[in-house]
């Protein structure tokens, strides 16, 4: 046999010991197939908890009492096409909203779910409405009004295929009301604590980013940035004058939380990364108070700065109930006092927690 033979032949044998001592491959579907359960909500009220799970191979939205087993939850959605991506419950915990669009045409609609009504007709899940139900019409949310719960902010581009007008919509009865054409290149709404309409965001011609006030003798531009900058208005400030910025206008390289001033133009960065390694992710508030509460920064891992000593001892204890996992909030009651808690590390793709803030409990 020739040398090259032999050189092959222990090659093969080497391999074949490597194959052997080689752990099993993981199934791919662990990694990309549906999850059993995901997109855990708790209702404004905390009476019920729905999420999302597949029903006969398409993910929809399922509810439950709180304190019932996952076991005795019913489906809400009956979708057999497209997956449900997303959902919320309305304010007054009455309706489950969420949107979807038709054979992937991209025109989304927004639709809503009574979770008690009865099973439809040949249906293992109540019947849902269209609250936009026009054709060739993308719908996006734009916001809830706390002091109306059976009110929707929904832009449509029923009128401009480019842009969307800005509509009043009524959860229980489908009624729509023109708020404002948007003829102006608007991109986005922002209405203050007392649910009024008092900034907008728009497109300029040359690609700038602008923030405007919206008064009766028209829109006043009160903050700009450049293309390739950021700013972006979040919600009012506490005292119902000031307004939340996320942006890195100037010389900033990383983005911060500003508070800006509609009435002399002037923002003062207020919130920013103490170690200047990455941009601010996202700023917590409260529904309550309109308090800041704190701000998530996505560094190696995901951590939350807390700027209420309440909610930073809250933390600590669940840190160490639950040590070595990677936790962030989800969604919580009106109150406040009870939150959902998602915890995941490197060996565990996702656990979800219900946290009693008050009777300090946590339920898996």
């Amino acid at each position: 046999m020739s040398r090259q033979w032999v050189l092959i032949g222990l090659c093969c044998a080497a391999t074949c010991r490597l194959w052997a001592e080689l752990p099993p491959l993981i199934d791919r579907e662990l990694f990309f197939g549906d999850p059993e359960i995901a997109g855990a909500q708790i209702a404004p009220d905390g009476a019920h908890i729905a999420f999302i799970k597949p029903l006969e191979g398409v993910r929809n939205v399922w509810v439950k009492k709180t304190e019932e087993p996952f076991s005795a939850a019913r489906p809400v959605t009956a979708e057999k096409k497209r997956p449900i991506g997303g959902y919320f419950w309305s304010r007054d915990s009455q309706y489950i909203l969420y949107v979807r669009d038709n054979d992937g045409d991209e025109n989304f609609n927004v639709y809503a779910v009574r979770p008690w009504d009865p099973p439809a007709v040949g249906s293992p899940a109540p019947a849902a409405r269209n609250l936009t139900d026009l054709k060739g019409v993308r719908a996006n949310i734009v916001a809830l009004p706390r002091s109306e719960p059976d009110i929707v902010y929904v832009g449509l581009n029923d009128r401009d295929k480019a842009w969307h007008d800005l509509y009043r919509l009524r959860i229980s009865t489908g009624e729509r009301t023109l708020v404002r054409a948007n003829t102006e290149r608007i991109t986005g709404w922002v209405f203050d604590n007392k649910d009024q309409l008092r900034l907008v965001s728009r497109s300029a011609e040359n690609g700038d980013h602008e923030i405007l006030a919206v008064t009766p003798e028209g829109l006043r531009k009160v903050y700009e940035c450049g293309v390739l900058e950021t700013c972006t208005a979040v919600r009012f400030h506490k005292d119902n004058r000031r307004v939340w910025l996320m942006t890195n206008k100037g010389e900033a390289n990383l983005i911060g939380l500003a508070l800006l001033d509609p009435g002399t133009g002037h923002a003062r960065l207020a919130e920013t990364d103490p170690g200047g390694r990455v941009d601010l992710a996202q700023p917590i508030f409260s529904e309550l108070t309109d308090e800041l509460l704190g701000v998530v920064f996505i560094d190696e891992k995901s951590r939350i700065d807390w700027r209420d000593k309440r909610y930073a001892a809250d933390w600590r204890w669940l840190q160490a109930k639950l040590p070595g996992k990677q936790i962030s909030p989800g969604s919580r009651t009106r109150d406040e006092l009870v939150w959902l808690i998602n915890a995941s590390a490197d060996t565990e793709p996702g656990e979800t927690y219900l946290f009693d803030r008050r009777k300090r409990r946590l339920v898996a």
